[in-house]
């Protein structure tokens, strides 16, 4: 059996996804740019893993037009999702639907503009030549060699992303304060990423750990975009009345369910946070250990069974 297939199969996962999702995202769908997104940086993560020690990869040429592309979907992306919050606020009997009407009009002027910038950046970005880029990747995985190290390379990864991660948790506390939440945010989605690869390639199994990350990250990225549309309720608040329809009081009360609700996710990532701490510091301990070479763990049972031998 190839023992690299598993990881052939973990690469060519992450490109279909790629592929489907990038064309979704320029024929203008909703969750297209985030997906499509979401797909560039789980690329991004995995190929400097996958690749560790092997030679003629093309990876860094792969890895530099895939930052590209997640470069260029990063115009666009937020604004879908604020519109998407904005639909899922309209079907809401509280909501000022005037006020949310004109914030609407706002978020879909600025996301038109960037579009654009989208389209004209991925022009620029030749899908065919980072095509040949990763099949080459996949071309060096399927040959056997002596010098892969991907186990080591995503064990120090973990440990890595682990460690950040736990930082970025002390640092933001349980203040409700949205930079150092967005910094845990960010954290667990790259913690999250890595461990993925752990846990697909059979490496490493950790669902659990897995799940209860994303959970936290859920909650964080609710948050995170419930706070860019309130960004947006101050910017049509903070216009002239006479250039605007929308009372005040609507504004003020859209902007109150918005801290509201971002009150309460903040309120959720709190009661998470003891959880999601102790399963990042087992899974930065343990994981690592997993990852290492199965030779060793076999050299050392057998030192075990001869010591054992020689004490019967």
């Amino acid at each position: 059996m190839n023992r690299s297939l598993p990881l052939v199969r973990l690469l060519d996962r992450r490109t279909r996804a790629l592929r489907r999702q990038l064309a979704a995202a320029v024929e203008g769908k909703d969750t297209g740019v985030h997906q499509a997104r979401v797909a560039s940086r789980r690329l991004r993560e995995a190929i400097p893993v996958l690749t560790e020690g092997l030679n003629h990869t093309k990876a860094a040429k792969a890895q530099r037009k895939i930052r590209r592309l997640t470069q260029a979907l990063g115009t666009v992306r937020e604004l879908d999702v604020t519109l998407v919050v904005i639909d899922e606020l309209a079907e809401r009997p509280a909501v000022p639907r005037a006020a949310l009407a004109e914030v609407r009009a706002l978020v879909i002027e600025e996301r038109e503009a960037r579009r654009k910038l989208m389209l004209a950046r991925l022009e620029h970005v030749n899908a065919e030549k980072l095509g040949r880029r990763l099949h080459a990747v996949k071309q060096s995985l399927m040959q056997p060699t002596t010098g892969h190290a991907w186990r080591a390379a995503l064990a120090l990864r973990i440990a890595q992303r682990g460690r950040r991660l736990e930082k970025a948790i002390d640092d933001a506390g349980q203040i409700y304060a949205a930079e150092g939440l967005h910094q845990v945010r960010l954290a667990a989605k790259k913690m999250r990423y890595a461990l993925e690869i752990a846990d697909e390639s059979g490496a490493a199994p950790c669902p659990d750990t897995l799940r209860l990350i994303k959970r936290v990250q859920d909650a964080l990225g609710r948050l995170h975009d419930l706070q860019v549309l309130h960004h947006h309720v101050a910017a049509v608040g903070a216009a002239p009345r006479k250039g605007r329809s929308t009372p005040d009081a609507g504004l003020a009360v859209l902007s109150r369910l918005i801290e509201d609700e971002c009150r309460h996710l903040h309120g959720k990532y709190v009661a998470a946070m003891p959880a999601l701490r102790t399963a990042v510091e087992a899974a930065r301990r343990d994981i690592p250990v997993r990852l290492t070479p199965r030779r060793r763990s076999v050299k050392m049972g057998l030192a075990a069974r001869k010591r054992r031998a020689a004490g019967g």
